[in-house]
């Protein structure tokens, strides 16, 4: 007996309606914890996974991918959506120490589940390395902040604003530091929160456990001024990769790179500090009667000597002094006052300065052996941040006789004024590598006038050669992040100040 047309549809109408349900069932979220749900995010051979366990209160997560890196990710993730500011906590552990030792474990801020997401996150290495990761385009490359704290137990990111930043613990439970960041990162609205494993293998799957998650929204506008933080930073010019290498509540400024490669100077509360490459505590450099010394110093071609600018003498206003490297009484160069020292010629033999002489600042030049100054710019307004390039034959300088402060270049008496090329930023003290091929410089936005503090900039790479121009970072400072000669030796990398401004309900002894 053949069934009839009306059964037939009533069949059919049946099966359509359990596909429909079991489709519902298959696409609703899956909580895993605190967590709305979980899933694979890119491309991956192996599905992830992710295991809560309440009585433990420890998330296993498992997954593939072939990275978290350039410009798409693999990973799986486990999510909720949230909206505002966001701080999330936890003790990672990977389950072995077999596989890539660059799989990772992370805590992420994430504004999709698409491939190539705008992103940051706080990453463990199974290298140990940790480090804040960050897409700040959709599509971009991803950049990172390395932290100095080595395989660290806890590990935290949080979102204040539009900045974010992360703090680290060496141990389990134990007291989590400020570590670097504070990065403008453009996160909106509703965003995906919450932990992912890479295998950093795509044939392979790799497990991390979380444990002591906390995952909290501070209060909308935290009591109280924040509490600033100084980070001295390297950042390679290929790729562009930064590490702290020094980080301390308060403000300290301007960093060089001694000549030798070992150590790093820099300027905090009116003295000069030594910070050892390789890393330790800092030691004040003995400058004797110099003890208001400001963020205009730097070493001699030789390594020998350091110029110093300071404004403890006479009327208060800056002068430059020489005291030898390793310390000891200064000796004034600079009669008239104020002077502020920017660079040294090649041979040694001339300092290069900035000097306001009857409300203009011009760009001078006078003997390292003591005598007369000479003026080499007579433009209107502002010169500042002459360096001499490294064969002799320019004095790179910043100039706003345009309108707005662009990077100029003359022969070391004054002639032949030229600029070095023209845009709409504001660009500041360009520091030639010892190589000569590229010149660093920081840039600020068309609407800051002078450099002041606490400002969203960028330092620019520029090849010599060709006037390319390329971002080498963006950060949060100004005037104290690259306001000397700070290029290593080798010219590969340099050392520059970021700052953080975080919030009082954030900083100290969170757990």
């Amino acid at each position: 007996m053949r069934p009839s047309s009306a059964f037939l549809v009533a069949l059919i109408a049946s099966a359509l309606a359990l596909n429909t349900s079991l489709a519902r069932a298959r696409s609703a979220p899956a909580p895993v914890g605190i967590f709305e749900d979980h899933v694979d995010v890119g491309t991956v051979l192996h599905p992830g996974s992710a295991e809560y366990d309440s009585t433990k209160r420890t998330y296993t997560i498992s997954g593939s991918g072939e990275n978290m890196w350039l410009a798409a990710d693999a990973f799986q993730f486990v999510w909720k959506k949230m909206s505002g500011d966001v701080t999330l906590t936890a003790d990672i552990a990977f389950l072995t120490k077999t596989g890539n030792e660059h799989k990772k474990a992370v805590l992420i801020l994430r504004q999709s589940l698409d491939a190539d997401s705008v992103y940051a996150d706080v990453a463990l290495h199974a290298s140990g390395l940790t480090s804040l990761q960050f897409r700040d385009e959709k599509g971009a490359v991803t950049s990172q902040i390395q932290s100095n704290l080595s395989a660290p137990a806890r590990l935290r990111i949080a979102k204040r604003g539009d900045y974010v930043y992360m703090s680290l613990g060496a141990d389990q439970g134990s007291t989590l530091e400020v570590a670097g960041g504070w990065l403008r990162i453009p996160l909106h609205g509703p965003i995906y929160v919450g932990l992912g494993v890479c295998s950093h293998d795509k044939d392979v799957v790799e497990k991390a456990v979380f444990s002591n998650v906390a995952l909290t929204q501070p209060a909308p506008v935290p009591a109280g001024e924040p509490v600033l933080y100084s980070t001295l930073e390297t950042v390679a010019t290929d790729p562009a990769d930064r590490r702290v290498a020094y980080l301390a509540p308060g403000r300290f400024e301007a960093p060089n790179w001694t000549r030798d490669g070992s150590a790093f100077l820099f300027n905090r509360n009116g003295h000069i500090e030594r910070l050892p490459v390789s890393g330790g505590a800092p030691t004040v450099l003995d400058t004797g009667l110099a003890t208001r010394c400001n963020n205009d110093h730097g070493i001699s071609p030789d390594g020998t000597q350091l110029a110093i600018s300071d404004n403890s003498q006479e009327d208060h206003e800056s002068l430059v002094y020489i005291v030898p490297i390793t310390g000891g009484a200064p000796r004034r160069i600079t009669q008239k006052s104020p002077s502020y020292w920017h660079g040294w010629s090649p041979d040694g033999k001339t300092l290069a300065f900035v000097g306001q002489r009857k409300d203009e600042f011009d760009i001078y030049t006078i003997p390292a052996a003591g005598g007369e100054e000479t003026r080499l710019t007579t433009a209107k307004g502002l010169d500042d941040g002459p360096e001499c390039s490294p064969d002799g034959k320019y004095i790179y300088f910043n100039s706003e006789r345009t309108g707005h402060m662009q990077i100029w270049r003359m022969k070391p008496d004054g002639s032949e004024q030229e600029q070095v090329f023209s845009d709409d930023l504001n660009n500041w003290f360009p520091h030639i590598s010892p190589d000569g091929q590229w010149m660093v410089f920081l840039t600020y936005g068309p609407e800051v006038t002078g450099h002041p503090e606490n400002k969203d900039v960028t330092l620019r790479l520029m090849s010599l050669a060709d006037k390319k121009i390329t971002v080498l970072a963006k950060l949060f400072g100004g005037q104290g992040t690259i306001n000397v000669p700070s290029w290593s030796p080798d010219s590969k990398q340099l050392a520059f100040v970021s700052y953080l401004l975080i919030p009082p309900e954030s900083t100290g002894s969170g757990k």
